[in-house]
């Protein structure tokens, strides 16, 4: 056989080139939620219901109505009547009335007439009464429904890769099945006559050696996202080592070869592409792995990597594992641990180590940056939210901002976003954060976000209503949403405006108050104050429902929906969605603020083009 000649050597950059330039993506795989970990999800995944989907008792004591513990201390507690208990698992068959209290276990249902909770360290029994030493506002020790996740909020985003935190994520919103990407199938072909494949028996006269490549290479496929099959090993016979390869193009997305790769005459592997296929690239100047193949054979991708095993795995991992981890969805990998710097301080009370979980992102000079993420521990995304754990150990009780810490990461794979951004949950900007590529964002609403603008951390807040402390910024976008009153379809009250809420007994619900929603209502209920010549607390107080307000945008009006509530705080956007009424009161400005300090870093920037194509 002829002698071929190596062709003219690429460059590194030019076979990863080549490489890239095929399409190695497998489609979509709908898989069960039991088969979903370490898959890459390829949409968007809304919640469909609240978690919790009641409101319930964040821990053991007795649930009551607030106002009746007002002015409640140690030397003068207030005292209820105990009139019944609720378990968890249960549903509650009693009502709480003035002066009364029902005794309720941790996650247990609050019970009708309840609007706070006082843990049982703080009460005492005394002849079927109860005794409680310090005093509640409403929502006390209460997790509301959609506290964790609201019904209608972006839970996941395409891209996401699904981790035991994310399992449990989608564990609590009841999903069965998730569209995921397909793994891209890599067919897997050990070359050479010397090759015998472990647990088979050796000729060492002949020169003979066990097959390591495949079953590493198949490993290291497998750890980069792609699924692995081996195929038989091929000889040095050119019609068989044809036949293996086709059959491993009409199966796979990728096929591997190793070995067969050279200018020697036995070497013939690089024929078969030449003639049957596409020969993208023979040779590549790097040390170790000179003689690698890139082609096309049969519709498929093609790299053939050199036999010896270290040579193989090097130019694996330099140029195929990069490329398998794109086509499904995979991050780069990093190291376990990693040292950054913390973006705030953290205070922690002696007397016990801290697992603190954290978040990681970058500033304008791509320091690493670390802050910490903590929702409480009844909360499903304090983790799915998370990239890993700071320990802090049982005598610490400050970590000043700055300081360097060590992060054990959740994931070797895990990476800091493209984009970290906090604030507002707006329809407009999930929209947005759909086309970029592994943003994270913390619904976490207006004024947090413009506290932690302040203090540096995010790259972005996006902020709703009036801003009522400036802080420097530069404007990434700007639009306008219209917001209102949210009730049943034919506004059966005939609601038609805040006043009713006030002179009617309509059941409110209302936002938090760190959202921008019910900074543009404050603005209002003043407004209606003064029209009437009255304090705003009056207004306030004769709202029925003011006082306690749900975290999620469409919480109100999904509260609406199921006859829960009258009236609800929300979107124009929202109610039409929902098919509900809507009674307009205003438009209300949205905008995105940059962090001065990272307006040049890659996320940022795509955010800004992203804004200007959705709000064209």
């Amino acid at each position: 056989m002829e002698r071929k000649e190596f062709r003219d050597l690429v460059s590194p950059e030019a076979a990863t080139e080549a490489i890239e330039s095929l399409s190695l993506e497998g489609g979509i795989d709908r898989v069960p939620l039991a088969e979903a970990h370490g898959r890459v999800l390829v949409t968007r995944l809304d919640a469909e219901l609240d978690v919790p989907g009641f409101d319930r008792s964040s821990m053991d004591g007795y649930a009551l109505r607030a106002a009746d513990t007002f002015g409640a201390d140690e030397a003068d507690p207030a005292r209820l009547e105990v009139v019944g208990a609720v378990h968890a698992g249960e549903t509650p068959a009693v009502e709480v009335g003035d002066g009364e209290a029902v005794e309720i276990s941790t996650g247990a249902v609050m019970p009708a007439g309840a609007d706070a909770m006082v843990p049982v360290e703080r009460t005492d029994l005394e002849a079927g009464d109860v005794l409680v030493r310090t005093g509640v506002a409403p929502g006390d020790n209460v997790m509301f429904a959609g506290a964790d996740v609201a019904a209608g909020e972006r839970a996941l985003g395409p891209g996401t890769q699904i981790t035991p935190r994310e399992i449990g994520l989608l564990s609590a919103l009841g999903l069965e099945e998730v569209p995921v990407r397909a793994k891209p199938r890599v067919g897997i072909i050990s070359t050479g006559d010397e090759l015998v494949r472990p647990g088979g028996d050796l000729d060492s006269d002949r020169g003979e050696i066990y097959d390591v490549n495949s079953y590493t290479i198949a490993a290291a496929v497998e750890e980069a996202g792609g699924e692995a099959v081996l195929f038989p090993h091929a000889g040095d016979d050119q019609a068989e080592m044809e036949r293996v390869l086709r059959d491993a193009a009409a199966d796979c997305d990728l096929v591997l070869s190793s070995g067969s790769t050279s200018a020697s005459a036995v070497d013939v592997i690089y024929r078969v592409i030449e003639e049957q296929g596409e020969l993208l690239v023979h040779g590549v100047s790097i040390k170790p792995g000179k003689p690698m193949l890139i082609g096309r054979l049969e519709g498929s991708a093609y790299v053939g990597l050199p036999g010896y095993p270290v040579s193989a795995m090097m130019v694996f991992r330099t140029f195929v594992a990069p490329v398998l981890r794109e086509a499904a969805g995979l991050p780069e990998p990093a190291s376990a641990t990693i040292t950054g710097e913390l973006a705030i301080q953290e205070r922690s009370p002696q007397g016990r180590h801290r697992l603190v979980p954290v978040g990681l992102t970058t500033d304008g000079d791509e320091n690493l940056l670390v802050y910490p993420v903590d929702k409480g521990s009844g909360a499903t995304t304090s983790l799915s939210d998370a990239d890993g754990l700071v320990e802090i150990d049982a005598q610490t009780d400050y970590l000043e901002a700055g300081k360097q810490v060590e992060v054990t990461l959740f994931s070797p794979e895990t990476r800091p976003p493209t984009l970290f951004a906090v604030g507002e949950n707006d329809p407009t900007m999930n929209r947005a954060l759909d086309r970029l590529d592994r943003p994270r964002y913390l619904p976490i609403g207006s004024r947090p976000s413009l506290r932690r603008l302040r203090k540096g951390v995010p790259d972005v807040a996006v902020v709703a209503g009036p801003l009522e402390r400036e802080v420097d910024h530069e404007l990434l976008g700007e639009w306008t949403r219209e917001w209102g009153l949210v009730v049943p379809a034919g506004n059966p009250e005939e609601v038609a405006g805040l006043a009713d809420l006030v002179d009617q007994p309509l059941r409110f619900v209302n936002r938090t108050t760190d959202s921008g929603l019910r900074s543009s209502l404050g603005l209002e209920v003043a407004d209606l104050a003064a029209a009437r010549d009255v304090e705003r607390h009056d207004i306030v107080s004769a709202v029925d429902g003011f006082d306690i307000g749900l975290r999620a945008h469409e919480s109100p009006a999904r509260r609406v929906a199921v006859g829960d509530a009258d009236v609800g705080l929300g979107l124009a956007e929202t109610a039409s969605q929902l098919s509900l009424g809507f009674v307009p009161l205003g438009e209300q400005p949205v905008r995105v603020l940059a962090n001065p300090d990272r307006t040049g870093k890659p996320g940022v920037r795509s955010l800004e083009g992203v804004l200007t194509d959705v709000l064209e």
